[in-house]
C-alpha cells in the first residue's frame, strides 16, 4: 500500500483556493456535499448528467425506502432548509424515492446558494490534472483538477481545486453473466432486458402484464420487483414470475427479527411466503453463461447441477447489483481494494462478507483518501461493489471531506456515526450481499 500523509494540508493557502470544488452528481450525497460547502463558505459547482437533480432516485422513485426519515436527511442540509421554514416529515415514516425527492432533495436544490451552482445535463466524461496525465508527479498536488464535460452545447472543460465524486452506481449494473464479464448475446436480447427496480405496477405495467418475467439477483432490489410482479399476476391473467439466482439458496434477502429497519425484514418474509405459495417459481444454482433470442422471448443458457441448462422467458430484470464507473477516473491516481473496488482503507470496514449496513465503523476523509491529493469518491460509489451503504454513512463522509477541504483537520478527523442495528448480511455469503443497496431503499 502506498504510504500517504493524512495530515497534509488541503488547498486553503494556495491560489487553488480561488477555484470551486467540483461535485459530480446531484443525488442525496452530492447535494449534501454542496450544503456542507455552503456552511463553510467554499465555492463549488455540482455537475449532474441527468436532466434534473436526483435523476437516478427518480428512476426508482416508486420504491419505498427501508430507512425512515430520521436517517435520510443530512444535518447540514437540514439546517439550511429549516432556516427557510422547512419542516422534517414524520421522522419514523419510511418514504418512497419520489417522496425523498419531492419533500427533501428538490427543496434543498432550490435554495439559492445551491441552485445557482447546479448544472444539469452536464455529464462528466473524465477527470485529470491541468496539463498532466497520471504519470506526472512534479507539482501535482498544487495543479488544478481538469474536469471534462459533455453538455447540450458540446464538450467543455472546467478547473477545480478539489473533486468530490458522488455519482453513484445505479447506471452501471453488474453483469447478468456469472463470470462478471459482459453477457454474451446481450446485444441481441437488449430490448428484453430491463434495469433494476422497474415500476411494475405503474409506469412499466404494460411491459410486464401478461408476460413471463425472470428476475435475476438475490437482493432486496430483486425482492421489490418480485413482489410487484406477484401483485400484477393477481390482476392480469397470464403474468408469470420466476426468480433466478446463482446460489443454492437466497440467503441475501433476510426476514430477520433483529433488523432495526422493520420494512426490510418484512420484505424478505413476504418473498419467502410468495415462493412457498407458488406465486414465484424459484430457480436456484443457475450460473448464466449467455443469452440468445428465442421467438419473441429470451433464453438464458447456463450451468445448473453440473450440466447445461436453458431457461426460457419473455423478459429479464437485471437485479444483480451495481459497480462503480471508473472509466472517467483513468487519469486519476486511485488506491482501490482489488476485490470490492472501494478505497483501500475503507474496504475492510465495509466488506459484505463480514459487515451489514449497521455494523460499518464510522469513517471519513482519512479512509477515503487516494494518492490524488484533493480527490474523493463518496456515497454509494465509495463502497465499490459492496452494497451495504446507507445514506447516513454518506452524509458523514461528506461532512468530514468538506471539513478537510476547508482546512479544519480537527472536525475532519472527529468522525461520528450512529446506524440502525441490522440482523442481515450473514458472514458466509461467498460474495457481496444486497442488504442495503441505495437503489432498494437504504
Amino acid at each position: 500500500m502506498t504510504l500517504l500523509d493524512l495530515t497534509a494540508r488541503p488547498t486553503t493557502d494556495h491560489p487553488l483556493s480561488t477555484l470551486p470544488v467540483a461535485i459530480v452528481g446531484a443525488g442525496p450525497i452530492g447535494l449534501a456535499a454542496a450544503a456542507n460547502l455552503v456552511e463553510r463558505g467554499i465555492d463549488f459547482v455540482v455537475l449532474e448528467a441527468g436532466g434534473g437533480i436526483a435523476d437516478s432516485v427518480r428512476a426508482w422513485g416508486h420504491t419505498r425506502l427501508f430507512s425512515p426519515w430520521k436517517h435520510l436527511v443530512d444535518p447540514a442540509s437540514r439546517r439550511l432548509l429549516e432556516a427557510e421554514g422547512w419542516v422534517l416529515p414524520d421522522p419514523e415514516r419510511a418514504p418512497s424515492g419520489r417522496d425523498l425527492v419531492d419533500a427533501y432533495l428538490a427543496p434543498l436544490s432550490r435554495l439559492e446558494p445551491i441552485a445557482s451552482r447546479i448544472r444539469t445535463g452536464a455529464e462528466v466524461l473524465a477527470v485529470s490534472r491541468e496539463g498532466m496525465d497520471r504519470t506526472r508527479t512534479t507539482d501535482r498536488s498544487t495543479t488544478p483538477f481538469l474536469v471534462r464535460l459533455r453538455t447540450a452545447a458540446g464538450v467543455e472543460e472546467l478547473t477545480a481545486r478539489a473533486v468530490i465524486d458522488a455519482s453513484g452506481t445505479y447506471r452501471t449494473p453488474n453483469s447478468l453473466g456469472s463470470n462478471g464479464l459482459g453477457l454474451l448475446g446481450l446485444d441481441e436480447v437488449a430490448d428484453r432486458v430491463q434495469p433494476a427496480l422497474p415500476d411494475v405496477l405503474g409506469r412499466d405495467r404494460a411491459t410486464f402484464a401478461g408476460r413471463h418475467t425472470t428476475v435475476v439477483g438475490a437482493g432486496h432490489s430483486a425482492a421489490n420487483t418480485l413482489l410487484g410482479l406477484v401483485q400484477l399476476a393477481r390482476d392480469v391473467p397470464g403474468t408469470r414470475v420466476t426468480w433466478l439466482i446463482r446460489n443454492a439458496q437466497a440467503v441475501r434477502v433476510s426476514s430477520s427479527a433483529d433488523d432495526e429497519l422493520a420494512d426490510r425484514a418484512k420484505l424478505g418474509g413476504r418473498v419467502d411466503a410468495a415462493v412457498r405459495r407458488g406465486d414465484i417459481q424459484l430457480v436456484d444454482g443457475f450460473e448464466i453463461l449467455r443469452a440468445r433470442r428465442a421467438d419473441d422471448g429470451v433464453e438464458l443458457v447456463g450451468q445448473r447441477g453440473g450440466g447445461l441448462a436453458v431457461h426460457p422467458t419473455d423478459l429479464v430484470v437485471n437485479a444483480t447489483g451495481f459497480r462503480p464507473n471508473l472509466d472517467l477516473l483513468r487519469e486519476i491516481r486511485l488506491e482501490l481494494d482489488e476485490i470490492v473496488e472501494a478505497p483501500k482503507r475503507l474496504a475492510p470496514l465495509i466488506d459484505p462478507n463480514v459487515h451489514s449496513c449497521g455494523t460499518v465503523e464510522p469513517h471519513g476523509f482519512a479512509e477515503l483518501t487516494h494518492p490524488e491529493h484533493g480527490f474523493f469518491i463518496v456515497g454509494m460509489k465509495s463502497y465499490g461493489r459492496a452494497p451495504t451503504f446507507l445514506l447516513a454513512t454518506g452524509y458523514e463522509q461528506v461532512r468530514s471531506v468538506t471539513a478537510w477541504i476547508s482546512g479544519d483537520l480537527a472536525a475532519a478527523t472527529n468522525v461520528q456515526l450512529v446506524l440502525p442495528a441490522t440482523g442481515v448480511c450473514s458472514t458466509d455469503l461467498g460474495g457481496a450481499s444486497s442488504c442495503c443497496s441505495s437503489s432498494s431503499g437504504c
